[in-house]
Order: structure tokens, then C-alpha cells, then sequence
């Protein structure tokens, strides 16, 4: 191991980026210091290549992680095989003891307690800046192959955009942190004695946090639930998805090594692994030293954690229901090109993919005329189609399947959709033009009533929409809101002309808890969430109890415990 270098210096070499992002999340403008594009980054070809290489010459190999608790080559596991060549990686991970595990975050705490929190945030974006210089491109593709995303989107969503939520996380765990005052003179009278005290207020963790990454986007939520424990001064053990362990172990890897770097115990991060026959998140979440879990991930285990967790605090973000509302607008076209953009993205495969389209049964309002819904239903599949005819863009924007059992759940959909609806698009494989074994399709769209409310009612993960016909405009939102409240929704969306209805539509929402977008077309994805700016789920409905990222994402994961003894009575 290289020479202990001192934390301290650390947080005065990314001041600058970490005062910038602190106005960013102030003001909620958009703001970055990673450029958008794989083509903007530092000498991008060489980067890339290097990526390329790393994440190919970890293929078929053990990755090592030095941690503790590994008993051994035959404990070892591995089961990730690319939705791009549908072909096992070939990598072992060491599948460590639990309770050494523990054992190890838990006595790595009190050092990196004790240390100033500048000392905790600058190591801490010393490891974010390490895993852009050094690993993003290597991140890039082992998302790729595990969770079957784009190189671009690997990029963004699981890179930069990721790396942006990180430091996000950071700025609002030391505004938490600073916002108790380490000491104060306290002096009252009690009758005719002046009693002075002097207090003391220390910050303490709770513990050990367990982490939970989810197989489509691993990154995203784990990178800044990592960083908000850590930066309040818990140890962290990450539990990912038996199918997309590397993007992961690459970063736990590069936790380890910047904090050793630093003076502080590298097992302040390690990694447990499960197989999906033989899983290990219940002993994770009830074991008796956990203090913190956040999960991201399926519906029924995220219930089952907050049912179970206690003691430990809980972070959810699960699934839900994302609905739009149309009911009318100004450009038709416009509307149903950016509706089938957002839909196709990543074949639906995220947590703020709209999946249910509300419409009044007699059609959409436009200035053109009323247009029935069979037409908008219509031209709607007929914009998704567009999309994905051409293989090249397909495999841009609709990716690969992440699951094989996905593909399952769109053949007892169509099936069903048959039966009782309409079939507007069905789904293909389509041909990706530079992994012809690529797991892929083209979306699923049906058009149903609220009569078949128990096949839309639920999250549906994958490519796969409903277009609902609802008795008028008040039953479309009245039907989309109550859905949300009950099913649960992260993200919705709302198109109309008519400002009483916008407002309609604002109060429903909120009072639902889920975030609106209002009558936005154009390139941008209409289910982007901006780092710095958007609130990304608000824990008001059964998609997640939990935001990235606002205070409450931070100020729990430590306790304040006082002091107070006698002083001098401050002078008058």
C-alpha cells in the first residue's frame, strides 16, 4: 500500500467543486462538473479504450476485493451473464462471512467517526473523483454487461449522473452535520443562583449500514446511499444483485483502496454476495448489528423490509405505477413523439419510465378538434414504432432486456391484452446491430378500460404500456392519482390546455405524493431527474419512503449526544 496520506488536504482540493455544488443544490439550477457526453470526457478515446481493456481483463478471472471473512476459492460466486451476448462474465467474487463482515465495519468506525467531518467529505470526494479518473469507463461497461444499458446511458445514468447524486448526498449530510453546534454556554437563574453550564454536543453514527443495489441501475441510488452513511461516519456493507455484482465491486474496490489511502480502514465498505437461489438479504436486514439499510429494488422485498427492519432506519425506493394524464394539448404530435421516446428509453426498464396513459374515452382536445382516442392510441403506437424500426436507433434507445424473465411477462401480457383489450404494438425481438445475441424487444403497448384495472394496476417492469380509457377528463385524473396513492408512482406526467384542470391535476398529485412534468415535449427525456435539482421519489406513497436527496436522506444516519458540566457565569 502506497504512503498514509493525510484526509485534511483532501477536502481543500475539491473545495471548489464542493462549494459549487452546494449553490447547485441552494438554487436548483443545472449544474455539473462531469461533461454530459463520453465524447467531452478528457481525452476520451484513450479513456475509453483503457475502460474497455480494464473491464476485459477482468472477465473470467477471481476479482479481489482483500476484504475479510473470504473462506476460501470453493465459497467464491459468480452468475452474471451480458444481455449483450447472453454469456456468463466468468467472474468469482468472494462470498464472505456475514458476522465477519459486521464485525470488521463495525470496529472501522471510530476512527473515521472521530475524524472532522471536512476530513470525512474530502476523502469521501476523493473517491468520487477516483472512480470518474480512473474507473468510469470501466463502470461504464460492466453496466453494460450486467444490467444491459447503452453505452450512453451507462454513461450518463450510471456514470456522471450518478457521480452528480453523490456529491449531492455529500452537500446535504454536512449542512446536517454543521447544523448542530459542537459546544454552547448555557446560564439561567434558579431563584437567586445563576447556573451556568457548558455543553457539548457530539455527532454519533448509528452504525452499519447495509446496502442494497438494484440489477437495472445499480449506481444510481447505491453511489449516493454509500456516500450519505459514510459521510455521517457509518461503515457500509453493499449487497448487489446477484446479476450485477462488477459495477459494484469495482466500486467498493475503489472505497477500500482511497480510504487505506488515507489512514482510515478500508473495511468501512465491503461487499456481501448472495446467488438468487440462495439469497442473503432477511440476514442482512434482521442481523442484530445493522443500523441503516437502503434498498432499491423489487416491490415485495422492499415491503417486506420496512415491515421487518426495525430497528435499523429504513430508506426504500421500490416501484410503482408512473401514469400520464392526457387530456389535451396544443401540438398532438409533438406530445406523442416525446410520450414514445420516454417510453421506449431503456426498454421502460427504470423506476421513473411512465407505464399507464390516461384518456378520456371520447378523445383528446387539441385546437385541430376533438381527436377520439382510437386515433391517439393509434398514432401513439405508431411514434414508438418509428423509434424502433431502425435496429441502430433501437439499440440506442431501447437497449437490452436485463432480465430473461422479462420477455416472459411480455408474452402473458400480450396474451391477456388480447383477451381483454387491444393490442396496439406487439412486441419483437429486434435485431442489435453489434451483439446479434443481444436480449432484446420492441415494446408492448394495450389499450383496456379502468375495468382491467388488475393488469395495469402494478408495475409492469419492463417495455410494456396501457393506454386507459377513462369515463371523461376528471375520471382520467380522479383514476391516474388514485392509482399513484394506492399502487404507488415516483414520477407522473400531465398534458392539458386548460389552466383549472393544470391546477386539477398539481393538488391531485401532490396530495399523492408522486412529481409532476406538465406539458413538456421536446429531446429531453421527459423522465430525466436532474441532479442537484429534482427530488427524485418523496416517500408520500408505497414507491419508496424515501427522497435523493433532501435532508431527511442524511440527518437520520446520525444521533446527537450531549454532555453538560459546570462553567463560569459568563460575564454581563
Amino acid at each position: 500500500m502506497s504512503a498514509v496520506l493525510s484526509p485534511l488536504p483532501m477536502f481543500e482540493a475539491h473545495r471548489a467543486i464542493f462549494e459549487r455544488a452546494v449553490i447547485a443544490c441552494r438554487e436548483r439550477h443545472a449544474w455539473s462538473p462531469y461533461p454530459e457526453l463520453p465524447a467531452k470526457y478528457p481525452d476520451s478515446a484513450a479513456a475509453q479504450a483503457a475502460g474497455r481493456a480494464a473491464f476485459e481483463a477482468q472477465l473470467g478471472r477471481p476479482f479481489v476485493l482483500g476484504q475479510p471473512g473470504a473462506p476460501g476459492v470453493g465459497q467464491q460466486v459468480g452468475e452474471e451473464i451480458s444481455p449483450y451476448t447472453q454469456q456468463p462474465l466468468g467472474i468469482v467474487y468472494p462470498r464472505a462471512d456475514i458476522d465477519a463482515l459486521f464485525e470488521a465495519a463495525e470496529s472501522a468506525i471510530g476512527d473515521w467517526a472521530a475524524a472532522a467531518i471536512d476530513a470525512r467529505i474530502g476523502v469521501l470526494m476523493e473517491v468520487l473523483d477516483v472512480l470518474y479518473r480512473e474507473h468510469l469507463f470501466e463502470i461504464v461497461h460492466a453496466v453494460m454487461h450486467t444490467a444491459g444499458q447503452s453505452f450512453n446511458m451507462a454513461y450518463t445514468g450510471s456514470g456522471v449522473n450518478a457521480l452528480d447524486r453523490g456529491i449531492e448526498a455529500l452537500v446535504h449530510a454536512r449542512q446536517a452535520m454543521d447544523a448542530v453546534t459542537p459546544t454552547a454556554h448555557w446560564q439561567r437563574a434558579f431563584g437567586s443562583a445563576q447556573i451556568a453550564l457548558h455543553k457539548r454536543y457530539r455527532l454519533v453514527p448509528r452504525g452499519v449500514a447495509v446496502c442494497f443495489s438494484c440489477a437495472s441501475f445499480p449506481t444510481w441510488n447505491a453511489w449516493p446511499s454509500m456516500l450519505a452513511s459514510l459521510a455521517t461516519g457509518n461503515a457500509v456493507i453493499v449487497k448487489p444483485h446477484p446479476a450485477t455484482v462488477l459495477p459494484m465491486a469495482i466500486s467498493v474496490r475503489a472505497f477500500r483502496h482511497v480510504l487505506a489511502e488515507h489512514g482510515f480502514d478500508p473495511n468501512l465498505v465491503t461487499l456481501a454476495l448472495d446467488t438468487v437461489d440462495e439469497p442473503l438479504g432477511k440476514q442482512l436486514v434482521q442481523h442484530p448489528k445493522t443500523a441503516i439499510v437502503d434498498f432499491t429494488g423489487s416491490v415485495a422485498f422492499g415491503d417486506w423490509v420496512e415491515r421487518h427492519a426495525h430497528p435499523a432506519l429504513v430508506f426504500t425506493e421500490t416501484a410503482g405505477c408512473n401514469t400520464v394524464v392526457l387530456e389535451s394539448a396544443d401540438d398532438l404530435d409533438a406530445v406523442l413523439r416525446s410520450l414514445a421516446t420516454t417510453l421506449c428509453l431503456f426498454s421502460a426498464q427504470m423506476c421513473t419510465s411512465p407505464q399507464n396513459i390516461y384518456m378520456p374515452a371520447c378523445g383528446v382536445r387539441t385546437p385541430q378538434g376533438l381527436v377520439p382516442l382510437d386515433e391517439v392510441a393509434r398514432r401513439l403506437a405508431d411514434a414508438v414504432s418509428a423509434l424502433t424500426a431502425d435496429p441502430k436507433k433501437a439499440a440506442m434507445i431501447l437497449a437490452t432486456l436485463q432480465s430473461p424473465r422479462t420477455l416472459d411477462l411480455l408474452a402473458r401480457l400480450q396474451q391477456e391484452g388480447a383477451r381483454r383489450g387491444r393490442v396496439l404494438l406487439q412486441p419483437a425481438a429486434y435485431a442489435h446491430p453489434e451483439f446479434p445475441q443481444a436480449r432484446t424487444s420492441t415494446p408492448l403497448m394495450l389499450q383496456l378500460t379502468t375495468a382491467e384495472r388488475d393488469l395495469y394496476g402494478q408495475e409492469r417492469f419492463g417495455p410494456v404500456s396501457f393506454v386507459i380509457a377513462c369515463a371523461d377528463a376528471g375520471d382520467a385524473l380522479a383514476q391516474a392519482s388514485r392509482d399513484v396513492t394506492e399502487f404507488g408512482g415516483l414520477t407522473a406526467f400531465l398534458y392539458s390546455t386548460d389552466e383549472d384542470y393544470i391546477e386539477r391535476a398539481e393538488r391531485a398529485y401532490a396530495r399523492a405524493g408522486a412529481q409532476l412534468t406538465i406539458n413538456l415535449t421536446g429531446p429531453m427525456p421527459l423522465n430525466f431527474a436532474a441532479a442537484y435539482s429534482d427530488y427524485h421519489v418523496t416517500g408520500l406513497n408505497p414507491a419508496g419512503n424515501a427522497s435523493l436527496t433532501d435532508a431527511a436522506f442524511v440527518a437520520g444516519r446520525f444521533r446527537i449526544v450531549q454532555s453538560r458540566r459546570p462553567a463560569p457565569p459568563a460575564i454581563a
